[in-house]
């Protein structure tokens, strides 16, 4: 079992680097390719945006119907792996397709890019949700189950900041050496955008023969039908909790990092140092989750969690007070966001693995697919309203019409330091509170789930429990 468990930690962990590299070249970036890169006009700028927050939100609230798909899918390669294999590949198709020139311009511009953003959510919700849902079923221990999210966080974390420290010069680069004179910035986010399609690729191949699943579970697994989909979820109440937690931080994370490359440029004044900046902070958050399990083991969830809260709020105060132009002031009030963040984006991993036991224990059921389906609702909400208050932001700053942080107005540079700032805190606080007040799965509660669910015979022991079931 030992080597079995060994294993997932590893395949499963670098399954995502690739995922991660796609989601945040799309939710980061892609909005700066299309004001930056490729210049829209500000009247087509304004149906793209709003496409995309409407986009969002929608391929957010059918996220538990693909739970729902996942969870009565039966086949011999189980019910996670077909929708990795055929989500990964899909997702590779679109993304190239997104970064690809048509010469298209106006309407048909906005109708095209609208096709391929929509069928890209679907695809990338297919493989986001059978993934990360995999999770609980390769162990019950609340502490392994913290060394193979800690593996995976690290591996998605490194892939997402290899995308925010790199895209700037390797796609100048890539330009350079493939593009002609006149086209040469757009032809190198193409070429980029190819090469973190095959790394994602290989990595989900990783995963697809690489993890072994486990038969802890003895309940003979019953579908869920449809009427039963919403009551899964309500009734779930840690899950509910859990959920409406973890949509707030994730709108106050994901508006900050969006923020990022229009910062450097446009209001500190020099777009080369985010690269930089990134890489800094990229070290920082892989370095704390891969001491996070040493951390666990000598303090309580609540404790950590309440820490990183702590550390979150005291940096967005030094960065939102610090002077524009002093980087060490920025530098340090970033590495104490990225400390506190990498931490709550583990817990709140944990929190949702639990909240499948917790459901399991309390519904007779055990409804992965749709449990985790709520982790990409919240990550495409989150960046669905992140994504809208940056485009809105950068329209009425004045930096969409700015070649330089000198073309923006004062007023402009004092609203993009509210929306990147005070706006997630105050989103971050209220999230904690929530949490705080109404979370219940402890490590005392979490033994009794496993106990009773032995006692009524649908749990077995850890150990010799891995399936022998063939790879895709």
């Amino acid at each position: 079992m030992g080597t079995d468990l060994k294993r997932n930690r590893l395949t499963f962990g670098l399954g995502t680097i690739g995922r991660d590299m796609i989601y945040s070249l799309i939710s980061m970036f892609l909005i700066y390719y299309l004001t930056v890169v490729i210049d829209l006009p500000v009247s087509t700028m304004w149906w793209v945006a709003g496409f995309i927050l409407v986009a969002r939100i929608f391929d957010a609230l059918t996220d538990p119907v693909m739970g729902f798909i996942v969870d009565n899918t039966n086949t011999r390669w189980g019910k996670f792996k077909p929708w990795i294999a055929l989500g990964a590949a899909t997702t590779a198709m679109f993304t190239i397709l997104l970064f690809t020139d048509f010469g298209l311009e106006g309407t048909t511009f906005v109708v095209v890019f609208a096709v391929l953003y929509f069928f890209w959510g679907i695809a990338f919700t297919a493989n986001d949700i059978s993934y990360w849902s995999m999770l609980p079923s390769l162990s019950t221990n609340q502490k392994e189950r913290e060394k193979i999210g800690a593996v995976a966080r690290i591996c998605a974390n490194g892939g997402m900041f290899f995308v925010v420290a790199g895209i700037m010069p390797l796609t100048a680069m890539l330009g350079r050496q493939f593009g002609g004179s006149e086209n040469s910035l757009q032809t190198g986010w193409f070429v980029f955008a190819i090469v973190v399609t095959a790394i994602m690729l290989g990595g989900q191949c990783i995963t697809l023969f690489g993890v072994r699943e486990s038969r802890q579970f003895a309940v003979k697994r019953q579908g869920t039908s449809l009427r039963e989909l919403l009551r899964v979820i309500y009734r779930n109440d840690q899950l509910f909790v859990t959920a409406i937690a973890m949509s707030l931080f994730m709108i106050g994370y994901v508006t900050t990092t969006s923020f990022g490359p229009f910062f450097f440029r446009f209001v500190y004044g020099d777009a080369e140092m985010f690269p930089i900046f990134a890489l800094i902070l990229g070290v920082t958050q892989i370095t704390s989750l891969a001491v996070f399990p040493l951390f666990s083991k000598r303090f309580d969830r609540k404790t950590l969690y309440t820490a990183a809260i702590v550390l979150i709020t005291v940096g967005y105060l030094v960065f939102f007070f610090a002077p524009v132009y002093t980087m060490p002031f920025i530098a340090t009030a970033g590495v104490l966001i990225f400390v506190g963040q990498s931490f709550v984006q583990l817990l709140m991993l944990m929190f949702l693995a639990d909240s499948v036991d917790y459901g399991h224990w309390k519904l007779g059921k055990r409804n992965d697919s749709i449990t985790f389906s709520l982790q990409p609702l919240i990550n495409k909400m989150g960046g669905a309203i992140a994504s809208g208050v940056v485009s809105f932001v950068v329209i009425l700053s004045g930096i969409h019409q700015a070649e330089t942080a000198a073309d923006v107005p004062e007023e402009g540079l004092v609203m993009v330091r509210i929306a990147m700032l005070l706006f997630p805190l105050l989103c971050i606080v209220a999230s904690y509170a929530i949490w705080r007040t109404r979370y219940k799965i402890d490590s005392v509660f979490y033994e009794k789930i496993l106990s009773d669910l032995r006692g009524r015979g649908e749990l077995k022991d850890e150990s010799d429990s891995f399936t022998t079931q063939k790879q895709v």
